[in-house]
């Protein structure tokens, strides 16, 4: 574990708040020069802090009006690795994040479709013909609130 320091922190908190702002304008932000600023990234960005940065897409503005948690129980744990499960599902589209979870179910996928018709679609050809898929349970997203995170 890396040891963070206030400004490390508040290096983080910008790079959360948008991930495309320069060292420049961070560092202008925190009293700090480019090259400080800078290092200090690339210290985290080494350390496996900074795991990577990413767009975060409106999906309702690309089409995607509907996005659902499926909660997944393998029914045949001991014929089907958990790789294959991984593996197939992740090779389907519409899914977005495939977690393996400890709990009722043993895996929770995120998926977005255009409306119920499409994930019904989704559900019947691609999801419940993954191998080993047991029980599902669909948990449609009313709505989301970005939370800040553990460095607030």
């Amino acid at each position: 574990m890396i040891e963070l320091d206030e400004t490390d922190r508040e290096i983080l908190r910008a790079l959360v708040r948008d991930a495309t702002q320069s060292a420049g304008a961070i560092g202008r932000a925190l009293g700090l020069s480019q090259p400080a600023t800078w290092r200090r990234i690339n210290r985290l960005q080494k350390a496996g802090v900074i795991a990577g940065r990413r767009i975060d897409l409106d999906l309702d503005r690309l089409g995607f009006g509907v996005t659902v948690f499926l909660g997944i129980k393998l029914a045949t744990k001991g014929r089907v690795s958990l790789e294959d499960f991984e593996r197939a599902a992740s090779a389907i589209p519409e899914v977005q994040t495939i977690q393996h979870v400890l709990g009722l179910y043993d895996y929770r996928l995120r998926i977005v479709a255009r409306d119920l018709s499409d994930f019904e679609r989704v559900l019947r050809r691609r999801i419940m013909t993954l191998p080993g898929v047991g029980n599902v349970e669909a948990n449609v997203l009313l709505s989301e609130e970005r939370r800040p995170g553990p460095l607030g």
